[in-house]
């Protein structure tokens, strides 16, 4: 099943709590001036000065809030915007700079790496989202300066592991032994997108994604 969803921005709830108070602030100053000036002494009136400079104050917190929420509503507007341009990408493979990637019952845990120059060998160390080692193996047929990588959840020992989110390290080393640092990069296929605090994101095999961090869509 594919969706698109928007989250709701706990922005509004704060911009309109700032509002509220700026306003119960505002007339509790004003019956405090009234009452003040209805009870000064003719012959000693009292010193506006103080008080117009937080009437000034007051107008400048008040228009700060009023642009916070012109400039909230033009994000929200720019994010929808955004999220119908990522729906497009429903059922697309993409590539990404994270080397976390999801393998599900149905779909296996799919990355590509490159490095900075050709490899003669590589080693790969599968970890899970709490960090722990699965499972650490020589990656066959890891040569050159670019490839990739499936992985089904299956260890060296057999053991199939759960469905869940793995990240992939890899250390290469080049014809002459010397250490060549790969990185990989997962990639799969888009099965939803959601705005979430002004952030569009994909889900790649349960993977919560950036836009920003794609590097291939195709």
């Amino acid at each position: 099943m594919t969706t698109v969803t928007s989250t709701t921005n706990t922005t509004d709830t704060k911009t309109g709590a700032a509002s509220s108070k700026l306003n119960a602030d505002f007339d509790m100053f004003l019956k405090l001036l009234t009452t003040q000036m209805q009870n000064q002494d003719p012959l000693d009136p009292m010193d506006t000065a103080q008080y117009t400079q937080q009437l000034v104050q007051y107008s400048q917190v008040e228009q700060s809030i009023e642009q916070t929420s012109t400039l909230k509503s033009l994000l929200a507007a720019f994010g929808t915007q955004n999220l119908m341009q990522a729906s497009s990408m429903i059922g697309t493979q993409v590539e990404t700079t994270s080397p976390v990637s999801g393998l599900s019952a149905t779909a296996p845990a799919q990355w590509t790496w490159s490095a900075p120059r050709d490899v003669a060998s590589m080693t790969a160390t599968i970890k899970d989202d709490k960090g722990k080692t699965i499972d650490t193996f020589p990656l066959v047929g890891a040569t050159g300066a670019a490839g990739a990588f499936t992985w089904d959840g299956t260890t060296t020992g057999g053991k199939k592991v759960e469905p869940g989110l793995y990240k992939l390290e890899l250390a290469g080393k080049d014809a002459s032994g010397t250490a060549v640092i790969a990185t990989a990069h997962a990639y799969g296929k888009v099965s939803d997108v959601e705005l979430s605090n002004g952030v569009v994101r994909l889900t790649i095999n349960g993977n919560k994604v950036s836009t920003a961090d794609l590097l291939r869509i195709g």
